[in-house]
Formats: structure tokens, C-alpha cells, sequence
């Protein structure tokens, strides 16, 4: 029928006009409710007899359409293509329903995490089947029913529907209609969270929109689906290893490649440019090429594009975002790292669209940006890549705002970068639901509104290094609760060494530290925060657990390590606390970052006519910054990595060639 309505839409054919049936078709149902269940317990593990139903029957189908148009929200249909339909029977009574029926026919967000093109997603839609109802009666109040439902029903309709049709499906849909539901069923029995529909139904040919807009959630029946599909293995959001793509002439491809820039052609250019940046990140693209003036002049031209709508600075990470979030999927524990960083720019007097980055003892302003980037590493500290990156022209406040800081919506204060970047944690834990996400921060987060962020969706962890001395409850002050709490365990640290920093603008002076190994003491204390405005009614406080890290004998001269970590991590012991205080450690990965955009790829050199231009260039320089650490790191922390994955075959002979020379000289 559909191909019959697209030969018509072309001019090829004309249809006759379609007839309709007289009379209204009324599904088969009871004369009355279905019983209510008697007795159910709390918990799944007590439910007796409890099994799924293949509907095959006309009793059975009766139960299932009463329960349907009775209880559930979209009623009992009709339910389109092919069909299956399941009803959950036990000792107690009939529990539930479920039914299948065919896959919407195009979804963006469920299209994209496929990977599929229009003709692929033709030809093999009918492997996709949809969840298209699933009742938990009201009056059934089990816990984990639904998780283990959902499990024991996956296991059970690839077969009855083989069975049915002739044909396996690979992969199942569902939505969950979030103004009702959290889909916490879904993902705790390991369904995957793609995205969500722009509320338009079935039959939505005038893009009305009137459907609730409803979250996606997919179960790959079959794990090789995309290898049927007849694509690539890395094709769709599928977890992917750090060392995936890293070589020199694949990398830039597979972490700029298809940016939505607007054209193509900007597209391929981005990943020419950045290929060709990375290998002399230091210098201008003019040194880059070396007299290539037409890839110079391609490159201005991106950079430099009147386009502000598709070529900005998101655009251009959302190729790496994406390969960081399936990096991110293949690790058991992830830390998302928020920080920021002033990029000066005072010496480009003609920019247009910087802000003020400070001031000196003259009050003369220093012009420039301030980035605020979320580095996500692995728990041993290996870089898997940037997932959130902003660069603001901040401007200072006026003398005409009188408002105290504490009327001042939290939307209009600089800390807000900091609960964006946690909510953007948020959103994308729920595509990964095997891993745990941490968003680990230094003291500039330390304030009430961010921890309360939290309780409203506390499916990331926070940890945080403490700065305000707090009153908590019972009255006492948050440092000294936990100073005088018992000694849970020792540690050894290690201290980096630091150069000596002369005094800069409004940059205190830093002397030079000798490198250490640091013997700490470990504390551990359960707090609670209250609201800094006094209003605990409707503000409850705040359950944390406060970290105190101590060095009791530190050298003669130098300021000993102590650290107050405040973390919504669950810690039962000395080893929890312990563990996050490695987490807190690799804070300092996206310190080292910013030196190696700053010292290593002069992000601070660039020249532009325009902050939107420099944003431009700045991005390409952050992707760079992380592959080059990266690389660093491996080499380090994991030398048994084969060179192949770094290095192309040539650069590894040239490589050989000079160790071997460079040992015969010694």
C-alpha cells in the first residue's frame, strides 16, 4: 500500500478511491472487568505461579482486550501488522498484558542509533517489532515485576513470533510516555534509552504534533543485528575501545566525519584540516600547509563561514561527542571532569564578541573567553574524549543591578555552566546503563543548587571538593564533624612537582614544589546540608557523605595536603572512601588538558575577526588536544599497546630506523 501511495504521488499511477467498511469492528471482550488479583506480594520472588500466556484463544483474547480498554492508557488497539499478544497469569490472578505489533515506520533517533540508511531500514523493517502495550494492573504493587517481565518476555517472543510469521526479528522498540512513566523497568532490564519521538503519531500526515513526545528505549535480540544489516561494525552508537581509530590516517575521519556542518563539502574539509593540524598542532594552518594556498584558503573558509546556524562550535564536536559516549559505554566506571578556563585574548583589539576575562591592579580589562568543558576519563585516567565544551564572552555584572546575589536566578549566574554540564551527565547516563557515571568537580562547584540538582535525578554521582565551612544538622560546622570523626585508614599519595609561577594580572605567584609521596590520614562522615535561605520546609536537607584527607607531617615549608570531598557516592567504608579519593585524584587529567591546548596547540595564538570564528578553531584544537594526550598516556600507562594502533606502517619504520641509529651512536 505504501509503494502503490508513492507511485500515485509521483504522477505514475492514479488509485481509486478507497472503499469503506460499513459498520464499526468491536474487538471481542467480557461481559464484565477482569477479577482483581488477590493477595499479590511485594516481592517478585514470592509470587506463586507466576507465567506469560501466548494469546491463541478466544477466551484469552477476551481477558486481554477487557484488561486493555479498561486499564491501560492507549486501550486495546487496533494494533498494526503483524501481531503477538501475551497475557501474565499467577496463583493470584491475571497480573498483566503485553503485545507486540510492527515497528513505527521512521524514527530519527531510533534510524541513527540503527545506523541504517532509507533503503536499508525498507528492506529490513520487518526485523524491527515493537513493544506496542505493556500492563502492570494498578492494583499490583510488586517490586521488580516489571524488570523481570520484561526479561522473561525477550526470551520468549523471538521464537513464538518465528513461529507465527516465518520470520526472526532482531530488534524490539518501546516508548515510554515520560509525563506518566521514568522507564526505570526499561533500564534495569537492560533496554537502551536512543532518544525520544518528535510526538507525532502513525497517521500524523499533517504534522500536528498532537502525540505526547515519548522516550525510545530498544533490546537487540540478536547482538550481530547491524553485521545482518549489512553494516559496518562501528556503525550506530555500539560501544567502541579507547584505542578504536586512533591511527594517523584514520582518526580525523571517525572524529570529525559527517559533522552536520550544512554541506558536505564543509564537512570533508573539516576532517582535511584537522588531519592536517594535528601533525604541527603548534603552528597557524598558514605553517600547517606549507605554500598549499588552496587548503589554506579552504580552511579560512570554513572557519570564516557566514553560517553561524550549522557551523559553530557544537557542530563541530558532535562527531566526538558521540565516539566519547560509546567510549564511555565500554567502561565499567567513567569520571565526567567539569572545569574552566580563561583563553586571553587581549592582543586581538578588533575581535568582535569577546568578554572580560579579568582585570589588573590598573583595572585595565583583559579580553577573551572562558571555556567550560566536561573531560571524561576512565577510572585509571585514560582520556576517552570530550562530551560537553562551551566558550562564553562573559560580561560583568552592571553597577545598575542592585540585586543581591541571593535573588538572583541561578540561570543568570556563572555557576550555571556547572549544572548544564551535569545534566547533559544526566541525559546520556541513560544510554549506558552498565556504566557508572561520576561528575567529579573542584571547589568552584561547591554550591547548594548543584547538590540539589541531584536529588531531582540522581542517576549520575557527584564529588566534589568541598570549599564552604557549612552549618549541617544537628548545628555543627561541616569541617569540624568530620575532623573529629575517627581515623578509618592511611594512605600514600603522590605528589606532582610544580614550576615556579611568577605573578600574572590577578594570578597570584606560585613557588616552585618539589615532587612527593604524601602520607595521609582518612576520615569518612554521613552529613546533611541544609538550605543556605533558611527554608527547610519545602528544601529537606541534602544526605552527602563528606571525605577528609589529610597530611599530617608534611616537609618544613611546604603546605600540606588536605582535601574535603563532599560525594553522593555511597560509602559504607574505608575502602569506598578511599576509591573516591583515586577518583578525585584524576581531576588533575583535564588540568593537564588545558596545558596541552595552551602550551601544545597555542589555542591562545589564534587570530580571528570575530569570538564566533575562534570558537571555531578552538574546537578542532580540542578534539587535537585530546588525541595527543591520549596518545601520551598510552604510552605510559599501557606500553604493551601495539604501535600499529598509533602509528601507520611507515612512521613505524622511520621510528625504528631512528632508535636503532640513535643506539648505535651511544
Amino acid at each position: 500500500m505504501k509503494a502503490l501511495r508513492e507511485l500515485e504521488h509521483r504522477g505514475h499511477i492514479v488509485l481509486p478511491i478507497s472503499l469503506k467498511r460499513s459498520g464499526n469492528a468491536s474487538p471481542r471482550r467480557l461481559l464484565e472487568p477482569v477479577p482483581t488479583p488477590l493477595d499479590v506480594p511485594l516481592d517478585v520472588g514470592d509470587v506463586q505461579g507466576l507465567k506469560i500466556i501466548l494469546v491463541e484463544t478466544v477466551e484469552h483474547m477476551r481477558i486481554w482486550n477487557e484488561m486493555m480498554f479498561r486499564e491501560h492508557p492507549q486501550g486495546a488497539g487496533p494494533l498494526v501488522g503483524r501481531q503477538l499478544r501475551y497475557l501474565v497469569d499467577s496463583d493470584h490472578g491475571w497480573l498483566g498484558g503485553i503485545s507486540f505489533s510492527s515497528a513505527a515506520l521512521q524514527l530519527e533517533d531510533r534510524d541513527e542509533w540503527i545506523g541504517w540508511d532509507v533503503e536499508i531500514r525498507r528492506t529490513h523493517l520487518e526485523r524491527v517489532i515493537g513493544m506496542s502495550r505493556f500492563l502492570i494492573r494498578p492494583e499490583v504493587h510488586c517490586q521488580n515485576l516489571a524488570s523481570l517481565l520484561l526479561g522473561q518476555i525477550l526470551r520468549t517472543v523471538p521464537d513464538d513470533y518465528e513461529r507465527r510469521y516465518r520470520l526472526r526479528p532482531w530488534l524490539v522498540e518501546s516508548f515510554v510516555d515520560v509525563s506518566r512513566f521514568s522507564g526505570t523497568c526499561y533500564r534495569a532490564a537492560n533496554w537502551v534509552r536512543v532518544g525520544c519521538t518528535k510526538g507525532r503519531g502513525r497517521q500524523d500526515r499533517d504534522r500536528k504534533m498532537a502525540v505526547p513526545v515519548k522516550d525510545i528505549y530498544l533490546y537487540p535480540l540478536d547482538t550481530d543485528f547491524r553485521a545482518k544489516l549489512g553494516l559496518p561494525p562501528d556503525s550506530g552508537p555500539t560501544a567502541l575501545v579507547i584505542t578504536d581509530g586512533l591511527s594517523e590516517d584514520t582518526w580525523a575521519e571517525k572524529e570529525f566525519g559527517n559533522a552536520p556542518l550544512g554541506d558536505k563539502r564543509l564537512s570533508n574539509r573539516l576532517v582535511a584540516c584537522a588531519g592536517a593540524k594535528a601533525k604541527i598542532p603548534d603552528r597557524s594552518f598558514t605553517g600547517v600547509a606549507k605554500g598549499d594556498w588552496p587548503a589554506v584558503k579552504g580552511y579560512y573558509r570554513m572557519i570564516d563561514h557566514p553560517d553561524e546556524i550549522a557551523v559553530t562550535m557544537e557542530n563541530i564536536l558532535k562527531p566526538h561527542r558521540e565516539r566519547t559516549i560509546r567510549r564511555m559505554m565500554s567502561q565499567k566506571t567513567v569520571l565526567c571532569i567539569q572545569d574552566g578556563t580563561s583563553l586571553n585574548y587581549s592582543g586581538l583589539s578588533q575581535c568582535e564578541g569577546l568578554g572580560v576575562i579579568g582585570t589588573n591592579q590598573t583595572d585595565a580589562q583583559s579580553m577573551g573567553l572562558h571555556l567550560h568543558s566536561t573531560f571524561v576519563v576512565n577510572s585509571d585516567g585514560l582520556p576517552l574524549g570530550i562530551l560537553r565544551a562551551e566558550c562564553q564572552a562573559r560580561e560583568t555584572k552592571s553597577k545598575e543591578d542592585k540585586r543581591p546575589a541571593a535573588s538572583i536566578p541561578i540561570e543568570e549566574k556563572k555557576t550555571y555552566s556547572w549544572i548544564q554540564s551535569l545534566r547533559d551527565c544526566m541525559a546520556i547516563s541513560r544510554e549506558m546503563p552498565h556504566t557508572k557515571v561520576i561528575s567529579v568537580t573542584d571547589r568552584e562547584a561547591d554550591f547548594y543548587e548543584l547538590f540539589d540538582e541531584h536529588r531531582k535525578n540522581p542517576c549520575v554521582d557527584l564529588l566534589v571538593r568541598a570549599k564552604h565551612n557549612r552549618l549541617i544538622e544537628g548545628g555543627d560546622k561541616l569541617f569540624n564533624a568530620v575532623e573529629e570523626s575517627p581515623v578509618c585508614g592511611r594512605l600514600s599519595i603522590v605528589v606532582d612537582r610544580k614550576s615556579a609561577r611568577p605573578k600574572k594580572s590577578k594570578q597570584k605567584a606560585s613557588p616552585k614544589r618539589l615532587g612527593r609521596t604524601a602520607e595521609v590520614s582518612l576520615r569518612y562522615k554521613s552529613v546533611e546540608l541544609r538550605s543556605p535561605n533558611g527554608d527547610d520546609v519545602h528544601n529537606a536537607p541534602i544526605t552527602l557523605t563528606i571525605v577528609h584527607v589529610v597530611e599530617d607531617n608534611p616537609p618544613e615549608g611546604e603546605e600540606g595536603v588536605e582535601w574535603f570531598l563532599l560525594t553522593t557516592v555511597d560509602v559504607q567504608s574505608a575502602d569506598d572512601a578511599a576509591k573516591c579519593l583515586r577518583w578525585y585524584c584524576l581531576r588533575w587529567r583535564i588540568e593537564d588538558w588545558h596545558r596541552v591546548l595552551k602550551s601544545g596547540c597555542c589555542i591562545e595564538d589564534a587570530a580571528h575577526k570575530t569570538a564566533e570564528r575562534l570558537k571555531r578553531a578552538i574546537a578542532i584544537n580540542l578534539v587535537i588536544g585530546w588525541r595527543i594526550m591520549l596518545m601520551t598516556l598510552l604510552g605510559r600507562e599501557t606500553p604493551e599497546v601495539p604501535a600499529g594502533v598509533l602509528f601507520s606502517d611507515i612512521e613505524i619504520e622511520v621510528l625504528q630506523a631512528f632508535s636503532k641509529k640513535k643506539d648505535e651512536g651511544t
